[in-house]
């Protein structure tokens, strides 16, 4: 079983922890999640899109990331995330945290902290290895093409995220 920490208002730990996707969380209460966003060396960005068994917005484009597992600090989440994800080794790549943004959801157990991060690599298509349990499929994509998705309303996150593709 898969458990996240809670963190307080101030994302800051309180010390105690919730079963991954449990949504027990009361008012003030969040957990945290990361995103990772890679752009090639030739400026582009790599994004996938998630599978349509997904019960939340199947089809989607989005960019890797998931939820900090207990323990996990941002930084070794969003790393395992991106190599799960999608096969690729950022850890040596240039760039790092961006931001964070958080969302409050009351009365429904599903506030978050998300912390972005944005890393430039060099990698040869062929590298990508996506996780076919969450992606279909994936691309390079211009900042344009992404920002063509997201008026399509089929990018996740990208009115919260926009400033760290800058």
């Amino acid at each position: 079983m898969e458990y996240w920490d809670i963190y307080d208002k101030n994302k800051q730990l309180t010390g105690r922890t919730m079963k991954k996707n449990d949504w027990i969380l009361k008012d003030g209460e969040y957990h945290l999640s990361v995103l990772g966003i890679i752009q090639h060396v030739n400026g582009k960005y790599l994004i996938t899109q998630r599978v349509m068994t997904k019960a939340w917005a199947p089809g989607w484009w989005e960019v890797p990331g998931g939820a900090c597992m207990a323990g996990e600090s941002s930084e070794e989440a969003v790393l395992r995330e991106v190599k799960e994800e999608t096969g690729l080794d950022v850890s040596m790549a240039s760039g790092g945290f961006k931001m964070s943004y958080h969302r409050e959801n009351p009365g429904q157990g599903d506030n978050y902290f998300v912390d972005v991060y944005k890393f430039i690599l060099d990698f040869n298509e062929n590298d990508v290895q996506i996780q076919t349990e969450e992606a279909l499929s994936y691309r390079l994509a211009t900042k344009e093409e992404i920002e063509e998705l997201d008026r399509q309303g089929i990018f996740l996150h990208y009115q919260s995220i926009k400033e760290a593709f800058e």
